[in-house]
């Protein structure tokens, strides 16, 4: 890797991003520090270095003429970059995401605030349901115009595309020894059947996963990255009823929590949660994490063990 990219993006982002666009993405990144520089430019910016990134995206911190701290985002698929920025002003209102200041469609980027706090992961600490369903709740409760829903894609697009990722994700790693394909089958037509519901309907995150919520101190939680699409908002609660959860008791607890906080039925939010538990068992073993009391109860929810069906 050139020595200018490398001040950007390391080896681990680089395979992440050939992962998700393909080799191609090369020509991308070689373009990029020029890019940045235009962009610098044109924005008034002066470039920090690196932030942390994940698997669509590069990340810069930056600061703006008055001094504000900010995050330049971008990535090798503008239409990704567009309809984020679209998602986070739509959200706006909220409080709940980052402001966006610029936007540059044909190079893909978005400057946006920087909020800073770490990530819910990476702090390691499972907030209060109660926390978590306040983020969401008030997320789900923006008003957005009803042209504006419309341009929203079908939940049903997006189970296809998690799901599609993870049974490619199972496939190619060692899941695919301990996460049965029926699982992942099952799993699936549980989700699509949800999808396709048409109760408690709003838009929702796409991806609201402990990585994706920074702690923002005072300010609460902050969503970030948002997949969001039309749907059923109980399924923007399913990874905080799993997360670092090592006990179905522990999962029902929580399903109980959400689903008051939320509004939704605990019956439908568990339905949400089984279909998706074997996308994160597959998560865990490629992770090498069979074995541990996290992995056995995602394979009993996977499996229809914990629950009649």
């Amino acid at each position: 890797m050139k020595d200018v990219t490398a001040q950007f993006v390391d080896d681990r982002q680089r395979r992440r991003l050939e992962r998700r666009f393909g080799s191609h993405v090369g020509d991308w990144l070689t373009e990029l520090p020029g890019i940045v520089e235009k962009l610098a430019s044109e924005w008034e910016l002066t470039v920090e270095g690196p932030a942390p990134h994940g698997r669509t995206s590069v990340v810069i911190c930056v600061l703006r003429p008055d001094g504000t701290r900010g995050v330049l985002k971008l990535s090798p698929d503008s239409g990704l970059a567009v309809s984020e920025a679209r998602l986070l002003r739509m959200w706006e209102a909220s409080g709940r995401v980052p402001r966006v200041w610029e936007v540059d469609g044909r190079r893909g980027a978005i400057l946006m605030e920087w909020v800073g706090g770490p990530t819910v992961v990476s702090t390691g600490v499972v907030p209060p349901m109660e926390t978590v369903g306040e983020l969401i709740d008030q997320l789900h409760s923006v008003e957005v115009p009803r042209q504006e829903l419309l341009e929203l894609r079908p939940l049903t697009s997006r189970v296809q595309f998690i799901f599609d990722l993870w049974n490619r994700e199972r496939a190619e790693g060692p899941a695919a020894d301990v996460v049965p394909a029926s699982a992942m089958h099952q799993g699936f037509c549980r989700a699509r059947d949800l999808a396709n519901g048409t109760v408690d309907v709003v838009p929702v995150h796409g991806d609201l996963h402990p990585g994706n919520v920074i702690d923002g101190g005072e300010r609460g939680l902050v969503a970030v990255d948002p997949r969001a699409c039309l749907g059923d908002g109980a399924v923007d609660a399913v990874d905080w009823a799993l997360w670092k959860s090592t006990s179905l008791t522990e999962v029902v607890h929580r399903v109980d929590a959400l689903s008051q906080c939320l509004g939704v039925d605990g019956d439908r939010l568990m339905a949400w949660v089984r279909a998706f538990a074997p996308c994160l068992a597959v998560a865990k073993a490629n992770r090498g994490h069979v074995g541990t009391d996290e992995f056995d109860m995602l394979m009993e929810l996977s499996e229809g063990l914990a629950f009649a069906t």
